[in-house]
């Protein structure tokens, strides 16, 4: 049997091979649409490999984990997959994306895509999932950059345990748009840790961190990487912390 491959790219972007099928999450290589906010990223995005096949999914409509131009290049009919409630806003935009309700499981080749409950800091202006990836006898689990929230232990019992679960770990301070607070409004690395705990995750693995920090308007956590592995070394969780474009080991 094949073995499941993971791979981490660029922010929050994931990819995960299994028997020849490609699938990717929020993938992204365009950061021109976040300088406003987010400033330059630190280092260059790598271009993502599009051949045909390839099949994505995607959290949230932010451009951030939503790159337009990548998306609309990889997919074909059938291979965009995305909560129901964004699929109008995603045809508009001339797409054809295959929609699923929370909890409603689909097949793409040899694994079983879900989406479950996530929480945008924002509120109702997006509509946010995480999703559930199972195959080759592994389950994953890419938390695209939730808050904190009250339905990790549903997805744990009616999804979990998974072997690895893709954290947003950046903690971000935002200030724009009539959104300020002195909390951050995604996952610390502590944050992160716990809600993999919950998951069940025998490992954790860092994203959503280290490519945009651009004070005030949107100001990352200090020492991300030595607070995630503490914290997830107290709790027992596997800690990765990977650049773009490395493995992420499974088991």
């Amino acid at each position: 049997m094949t073995s499941i491959s993971l791979r981490r790219l660029a922010w929050a972007g994931v990819e995960i091979c299994l028997e020849g099928t490609r699938l990717l999450i929020d993938p992204l290589e365009n950061a021109d649409p976040l300088a406003p906010v987010m400033g330059k990223p630190r280092q260059p995005l790598p271009a993502v490999d599009t051949p045909a096949g390839t099949h994505a999914l995607i959290t949230h409509l932010h451009p951030d984990h939503y790159d337009h131009a990548l998306v609309a290049r990889i997919t074909t009919p059938g291979t965009l997959g995305c909560h129901a409630l964004i699929a109008p806003a995603l045809r508009e935009a001339g797409l054809d994306p295959v929609p699923q309700e929370i909890d409603q499981p689909r097949r793409i080749g040899p694994f079983t895509v879900t989406p479950v409950p996530s929480l945008d800091w924002r509120g109702h202006d997006s509509d946010q999932v995480a999703w559930v990836v199972e195959g080759g006898g592994r389950r994953i689990i890419h938390c695209g950059d939730t808050m904190w929230h009250g339905d990790w232990w549903r997805i744990a019992r009616d999804h979990g345990p998974f072997d690895v679960a893709f954290v947003p770990v950046n903690g971000v301070i935002a200030r724009f748009e009539g959104y300020e607070a002195n909390v951050s409004v995604t996952m610390t690395p502590e944050h992160a840790v716990e809600a993999a705990a919950v998951l069940g995750a025998t490992a954790a693995c860092a994203i959503h961190h280290g490519l945009f920090h651009n004070p005030p308007t949107y100001t990352e956590q200090p020492d991300i990487g030595q607070r995630f592995r503490t914290a997830a070394r107290a709790r027992g969780i596997t800690a990765v912390l990977v650049a773009d474009g490395d493995p992420v080991p499974v088991g």
